[in-house]
């Protein structure tokens, strides 16, 4: 299509994009992050991780000006709802119910990947809420049940809300490097004096029977993560998931690919016993100081880290924690980051100091009664939302309540 000189194409694959063009769209966002390089969604489909095979068909959407990008978004067409961590089952039955077909439908998001963030990338405003009206006037071409836009920055919501899309609010626990009397944690003490005396206890006594268990933790960055420790990592990783009954959503070429394509966007711990690695946690990283070593490195301020992938073959009380949030916090504090995501749900990470934070995504549905339907649910259930963050808020780990915490 060409509106203005705006021509729209919609690519099969990430790999027929321009990738620098890509990337440099993507670092004029105010909420980039190293999800949606295209390194790493090229690594998606590359690896066989988010293929049709796997029920995720690529339709990638760009706007073109004058033969430059001006905007883009990453597009699917999902068969299923797994993977997406934003929750349609009930509406996908409730089609199903009334002899209706839910499947295939249209997802603006990066699959397996439940970061908030910008997906819709743009230029300016205009530009954005011109793809989002291309992405909308396609899939009534192709007559889909639906579009949802996961995880979506401000900038995507706004654009979103002009257009019409029916907004939901979810809850995710990310943790700030804030101390109560202002400024970033000297050390982890200094964070752990911050919570209640429970709390602070609690953790020092899940990381003593860890070091009680004979086990250390080591840390690699970027390229300094050897290959033989990526090998590890995975074998936990897959084990993880098997021992749930699952085949792992991402390939070893996935992690392959990272390796090579973007390593300095991986910090991995690994728990050692006697000298025998038993476990590990992969963290992701939008920003560090690039090393003479990692030419691809490519960084995002403010830095946040990224909690992703943990696996372990040995079990040990209380390991899980350490590995993945007392090890990656102190990480943190020491090299001055100033966020950590937990990754989706659970409530039991603000026991770890991580707090709510609202999540937002948007939901574009063509049968109009459905569409009446879910906007007064999503109006019940955002209400509910609210009142269920507050809540949580109330039950705030640290000692002084009036510690600032992102607000829904």
């Amino acid at each position: 299509m060409a509106e203005k000189g705006i021509i729209t194409r919609v690519h099969t694959s990430p790999l027929a994009l321009d990738a620098a063009a890509w990337n440099a769209l993507l670092a004029q966002q105010a909420h980039a992050t190293p999800f949606m390089r295209h390194e790493y969604l090229a690594a998606l489909h590359a690896s066989g991780s988010a293929v049709p095979a796997t029920g995720w068909h690529p339709h990638y959407v760009t706007l073109e000006q004058d033969g430059c990008l001006i905007a883009a978004c990453p597009l699917y067409l999902k068969e299923h709802s797994y993977g997406e961590y934003i929750f349609d089952w009930a509406w996908a039955r409730a089609y199903q119910e009334h002899g209706l077909r839910y499947y295939p439908k249209a997802l603006v998001a990066v699959p397996f990947t439940p970061v908030p963030g910008s997906r819709l990338l743009a230029r300016d405003e205009a530009a954005r809420t011109a793809l989002l009206r291309a992405v909308v006037a396609w899939c009534e071409e192709q007559s889909l049940s639906s579009l949802h836009l996961l995880f979506g920055s401000e900038a995507d919501m706004a654009a979103c809300k002009s257009v019409g899309l029916m907004q939901r609010t979810t809850v995710q626990f990310h943790w700030k490097n804030l101390a109560p009397e202002g400024g970033r944690f000297r050390d982890f003490e200094h964070f752990l004096g911050a919570l209640t005396q429970d709390k602070r206890k609690k953790i020092r006594q899940e990381q003593r029977r860890v070091r009680d268990a004979g086990v250390r933790f080591r840390w690699a960055h970027g390229s300094d993560i050897a290959a033989a420790d990526w090998n590890f990592f995975y074998r936990c990783y897959e084990r993880t998931y098997l021992e749930h009954g699952n085949p792992p959503y991402l390939s070893r070429a996935f992690f392959e690919r990272m390796a090579r394509d973007m390593p300095g966007a991986w910090l991995l711990f690994i728990a050692e016993r006697e000298g025998k690695a038993i476990a590990s946690s992969l963290i992701a990283v939008s920003a560090y100081p690039s090393s003479a070593r990692d030419q691809n490195d490519f960084t995002f301020p403010p830095p946040a880290a990224y909690g992703r992938y943990w696996g372990a073959l040995e079990r040990v009380d209380s390991l899980h924690f350490d590995a993945c949030y007392y090890q990656p916090l102190a990480w943190c504090i020491a090299h001055g980051f100033e966020t950590f995501e937990g990754g989706a749900q659970g409530e039991h990470k603000m026991a770890r100091a991580l707090m709510p934070v609202a999540t937002h995504s948007a939901h574009w549905l063509a049968h109009p009664a459905f569409a009446d339907a879910v906007e007064h649910f999503l109006e019940r259930e955002d209400a509910g939302m609210a009142a269920y963050v507050q809540e949580l808020k109330a039950h705030t780990p640290f000692r002084v309540a009036a510690q600032r915490v992102p607000n829904p």
